[in-house]
């Protein structure tokens, strides 16, 4: 098989030749730009220059600034022929015009950041990661103030300009399989917007306010996500999204809340979706999404990530059993300990154990939980790799 055969096959409950993997396809199943270097250094490998054509620098890693707040690396077509990934992604560009911009230093050093939707952001010296900084629709706000807000231009052609040509590149240059990651849905972004605390205080006291919040950003991801697909839906072979639902307890709010405000909007970008292509629709939740997978399944969702093993009921034995003629599994490789803190050998027993878990009848795909971070060796990353293909 080749990459793409076997990528198909797995992502279709076939069994394949081998477990494909992946590294760098999404924003979620990437890697930092600190144990990216160290994994080129590692291969003996030097940093290409961009592909004109496949790459998309000034977007980072994820399109829309999110490369830059997670501090991701955009890896070289070398590197991921190297370590004989399955995988390309291709993802959106930065609009022409925006409110995206670095700001000018903080005083105790710390970088700062505006995105698309004016939140503001910083990384203190010697971090890796932007964090919150200040939410612009946080404090007492109206519906009114929502519809008056300065909201980013989902039909700006920056955003999709040379997506077709990208896609049409991966085809002609690689035999792997093509993921188009969209962004987050609309519970991150208004989570960002409103400030975590107000927000969760907003789905029990203010759910119409945090509902019209919601739905101006959907309605933003819905026209940008429609954009994408009339120009590479007929070509790409995964569809990528994303919303955070849930933590290492499980899902951040009731089931009863999560149904009624989250669930019909995430089933109406889905709908989209699924009409629009004929990809495997992927959806990343981190934490402990045991109990929402019904709801999952429910909305069409086929794959998910990043399948945090650590979680509570997040056993991969138990998920495979009960939902693994419905899901495809993409991840599962522990990065809170055994990447990190583990040996080689440790990663390669990890490795086969989750193989032997969850490649019964296909849907199995080998990557990390989440984005590798700057703790985890690169001998740790080519044995995760080469315990899969042989060629690290």
């Amino acid at each position: 098989m080749n990459h793409r055969e076997r990528a198909l096959a797995a992502l279709h409950h076939e069994v394949p030749d081998r477990v494909p993997v992946d590294l760098g396809s999404t924003r979620n199943s990437g890697i930092l730009q600190a144990p990216y270097d160290a994994l080129v250094a590692y291969l003996g490998l030097r940093a290409a220059a961009p592909d004109p054509v496949v790459g998309v620098p000034q977007a980072g890693a994820g399109g829309h600034g999110i490369g830059k707040v997670l501090g991701l690396a955009t890896p070289d077509e070398a590197v991921l022929r190297r370590l004989d990934v399955d995988f390309r992604g291709v993802f959106l560009g930065k609009a022409d015009v925006s409110a995206e911009a670095p700001l000018p230093d903080a005083p105790d050093g710390s970088a700062m950041h505006r995105d698309e939707f004016g939140v503001v952001r910083r990384c203190p010296p010697g971090g890796h990661y932007f964090d919150l900084a200040r939410s612009p629709l946080g404090g007492e706000i109206t519906v009114a103030d929502i519809a008056r807000y300065p909201w980013p231009n989902p039909t700006d052609p920056g955003l999709i300009r040379g997506l077709r040509e990208r896609v049409l590149r991966l085809r002609e240059t690689t035999d792997c399989a093509v993921v188009l990651h969209l962004t987050d849905i609309f519970v991150h972004t208004t989570q960002y917007l409103r400030g975590f605390e107000t927000w969760y205080m907003d789905l029990v006291l203010a759910p119409d306010l945090i509902g019209a919040l919601m739905d101006a950003v959907l309605e933003i991801r819905l026209e940008v996500a429609r954009r994408a697909l009339q120009a590479v839906g007929d070509l790409v072979d995964v569809v990528s999204t994303a919303d955070d639902v849930a933590d290492q307890r499980g899902p951040q709010m009731s089931l009863a809340t999560y149904r009624k405000l989250i669930k019909p909007r995430h089933a109406r970008y889905l709908r989209q979706v699924r009409e629009m292509t004929d990809a495997v629709v992927l959806y990343h939740s981190c934490g402990s999404v045991v109990d929402l997978l019904p709801d999952f399944v429910d909305m069409g969702i086929q794959a998910l990530n990043p399948v945090q093993v650590t979680a509570r009921g997040m056993d991969p034995v138990a998920l495979k059993a009960a939902w693994g003629r419905h899901l495809v599994f993409w991840g599962g490789i522990d990065t809170m300990r055994v990447m990190p803190q583990g040996t080689p050998d440790d990663v390669r027993a990890a490795v086969q154990a989750r193989i032997r878990e969850m490649n019964a009848r296909g849907g199995y795909v080998v990557a990390a939980v989440h984005n590798i971070q700057p703790d985890v060796p690169p001998q740790n990353i080519v044995a995760m790799i080469d315990t899969v293909t042989g060629t690290g």
